[in-house]
């Protein structure tokens, strides 16, 4: 009984297994479907693009004012921050001790001076004694040394005038060149050290520099550039605050000494007016260069065209029977939304703009073009 039973559920497996393998007749499979995509056409443009480079403004000529004698501040005559001209008042520093000792340098003088007139004639009057032997030698001799003394002691006692005259000037702090003073140090009363204390900064404000750093293989280029400045109604040169462009246009200053050997870039320096005091020493900014003026010659395509695998970049360029295929290229500069590219693509190749995501190699494409703008 048990056999049987054993063979008659041997026989409805293989009668299961019979009839789920029996599917009929399976029909072919055709082609996969085409993919539908924008394409577009390579074509050369002028390729009017900007190098970005982080710079900083700083001041032509910048003095931090020290004074040159110690003493109190007895004056203050400027506001904080405003506009100085050369040999202007800025501060005064208690004169009287000063001039005590201009006038007691100029009663020295005097004295050396009388001490000279009395050397003098009595001199003149050995001499003329000498003409007549009444007098002895070593008299006449004694008499022109006592001169040369007495004007020794003149010619000091000027200097030492001078050097106490110069103290009494130094208790006026001046201007040293039109420009933009800070905010002061001190104030009235303040006791103060010559040579140490620091009683503000002045600085120049228009033209301000603008100094940035450049690779060192850049050096022709700008070396170039230099000696062909561009008109001023189309710069190469511009500054960008957080997206806002300045609205005037600089120029080359200068180049460095020498390149830094550490990092392999040299030193720029560009000069921009400041007509109306917008810019400040120490702001940070972006130095827009344009690239050789805008007579480049470049394939640009939108960004959105290029696949990235691995490092490396990737257009599909449309061939014969509607079929795509992969093609290396080489990327340069980035323009908003486009991009430039260096090599890899001829003027005429037809690529795909959107719907790259969908191709592989060989894939078969239903083609549109992209809207017009």
């Amino acid at each position: 009984m048990i056999e049987k039973n054993w063979n008659r559920y041997l026989l409805l497996i293989v009668l299961f297994a019979a009839g789920c393998g029996n599917k009929g007749p399976q029909a072919p499979q055709g082609p996969p479907p085409a993919v539908s995509v924008t394409v577009d056409t390579a074509t050369t443009s002028d390729a009017i693009y900007y190098d970005e480079y982080p710079s900083q403004l700083v001041a032509l000529n910048q003095v931090e004012l020290r004074p040159q004698v110690s003493g109190f501040i007895t004056g203050v005559h400027f506001a904080d921050g405003a506009q100085v001209k050369k040999g202007q008042l800025l501060y005064s520093i208690d004169a009287q001790l000063y001039s005590a000792n201009y006038e007691q340098a100029v009663a020295a003088l005097k004295v050396q001076e009388a001490n000279l007139s009395k050397a003098q004639k009595d001199a003149d009057r050995f001499h003329e004694l000498d003409k007549n032997d009444a007098v002895a030698k070593q008299l006449v001799d004694n008499a022109d040394a006592a001169l040369e003394v007495a004007r020794k002691q003149v010619e000091a006692a000027k200097a030492n005038m001078q050097a106490v005259q110069t103290g009494v000037r130094y208790t006026k702090v001046m201007a040293p060149f039109d420009g933009t003073i800070g905010i002061s140090s001190v104030k009235a009363g303040t006791a103060v050290t010559a040579g140490q204390t620091i009683l503000n900064t002045v600085s120049t404000d228009n033209p301000l520099a603008v100094d940035f750093n450049v690779n060192q293989n850049q050096i022709f280029r700008f070396t170039t550039m230099m000696q062909q400045p561009a008109a001023s109604s189309d710069s190469i040169f511009t500054l960008a605050f957080n997206g806002t462009t300045y609205p005037y246009a600089g120029k080359i200053l200068l180049i460095d000494r020498a390149v830094n050997p550490q990092t392999g870039t040299i030193k720029m320096r560009l000069t921009f007016p400041n007509v109306k005091n917008q810019l400040r020493a120490g702001m940070n900014a972006t130095v827009r260069v344009k690239n050789n003026n805008g007579k480049q010659k470049s394939i640009v395509i939108p960004h959105k065209a290029v696949l990235e695998q691995l490092g490396e970049y990737y257009v599909y360029t449309l061939g014969d029977s509607s079929k795509v295929s992969q093609r290396r290229i080489h990327l340069g500069q980035q323009i908003g939304s486009n991009i430039i590219v260096t090599d890899g693509l001829s003027e005429g190749d037809v690529f795909v703009v959107q719907g790259i995501q969908n191709l592989r190699e060989g894939s078969v494409v239903n083609t549109s073009s992209p809207a017009k703008k």
